[in-house]
């Protein structure tokens, strides 16, 4: 089994949870659920949760039980973010990167302008060759196995061709039903039964992948 691509998810995968910055998402989808369904905040968050827990996100919920929600309004708004609480790559992610004898492809459900910018603040932009957002699945997001068909047949690839770096467990099903090699980013001792690889960040996340490739990746060095 050969490896071509290697797809990374972006928000919480790329860089650590602890940054707070999905804190920040998840607050703004609040308030817009707040402003335009005239909620309170505590009604607002269960709401949100809710959706995000059965459709894969929140605006998939809003437009099926609430009528046309505008969409880019709606992704306008909550991505209104302060990125400086994302710390530019000290070095290490890049080497491993580059040394990656992968395509490397960003696989979000955020619009390309957010990954854009996340990428431009950690400084790993040039790594990546292609980003497929929420929009090129015209919406039908992660976990919906009809946006990891639009990526393969974008790349032209095979599902064992690819191997997928998640944080959101709900993602990792439709990948391994597909074939493809799956690198959950979870907190040490977590356990998955689609998950090949559970690491507690993206750097070793990637090194495991350069061992899988045969070209193992000493930093240290």
């Amino acid at each position: 089994m050969t490896l071509r691509f290697a797809l990374y998810d972006l928000d919480n995968t790329l860089y650590a949870d602890s940054s707070g910055l999905m804190e920040q998402i998840n607050d703004r989808i609040g308030l817009f659920f707040q402003e335009h369904l005239q909620l309170d905040a505590a009604e607002a968050h269960r709401l949100r949760q809710s959706y995000y827990e059965q459709y894969g996100t929140t605006l998939a919920g809003l437009q099926k039980h609430h009528g046309v929600v505008e969409t880019e309004d709606y992704l306008t708004f909550i991505h209104q973010l302060t990125l400086d609480v994302l710390l530019p790559d000290d070095g290490t992610l890049h080497v491993a990167l580059q040394a990656l004898p992968l395509q490397k492809i960003i696989f979000t459900n955020s619009p390309r302008e957010h990954a854009v910018r996340v990428l431009n603040q950690l400084g790993l932009h040039d790594h990546f060759e292609q980003i497929f957002d929420i929009r090129a699945f015209e919406f039908l997001a992660k976990p919906d196995l009809n946006a990891y068909h639009t990526v393969l047949h974008a790349l032209n690839a095979q599902g064992h061709e690819c191997v997928l770096f998640e944080d959101t467990m709900a993602n990792l099903a439709p990948a391994k039903s597909l074939g493809m090699t799956t690198v959950l980013i979870a907190p040490e001792g977590t356990q998955h039964p689609f998950a090949d690889i559970i690491v507690p960040n993206v750097l070793a996340g990637t090194l495991a992948i350069h061992e899988r490739c045969g070209v193992p990746l000493n930093l240290a060095a």
